[in-house]
């Protein structure tokens, strides 16, 4: 199963480092993609917004609840999707991810829900 690198950032994080500051990481970021894609080993990759909603479906009704999430500490902020299916190779790129200096970079395999 492909692996993929989620990146997991404390809440606030990017108001914090500011414009500037958020265009240098932002870029360092786009950087370890190609790398990634230089090794044939990038199949997606994203950033994601920091404005969310939940939306859960119980007893024939839906309900959406409009982030942010008082109860929530940290966020994914974005994610590498790697194709290889050996986790040490996604450890590896994980260590050399430049988010890990700032952020958690989690490490999953990406398959059916039921293994």
């Amino acid at each position: 199963m492909p692996q993929m690198l989620l990146i997991v950032e404390p809440l606030g994080q990017r108001a914090e480092r500011g414009r500037t500051g958020g265009e240098a990481a932002y870029q360092r970021m786009l950087d370890f993609a190609a790398e990634l894609q230089a090794e044939g080993l990038l199949l997606g990759v994203n950033s994601l917004g920091t404005a969310a909603k939940r939306l859960s479906k119980r007893d024939g009704g839906a309900q959406v609840l409009d982030g942010p999430f008082a109860e929530a500490k940290e966020m994914v902020g974005g994610y590498f999707l790697l194709d290889t299916e050996d986790e040490a190779v996604a450890l590896a790129w994980a260590e050399r991810c430049p988010a890990a200096e700032w952020a958690t970079v989690e490490i999953r395999g990406v398959g059916p829900c039921y293994e």
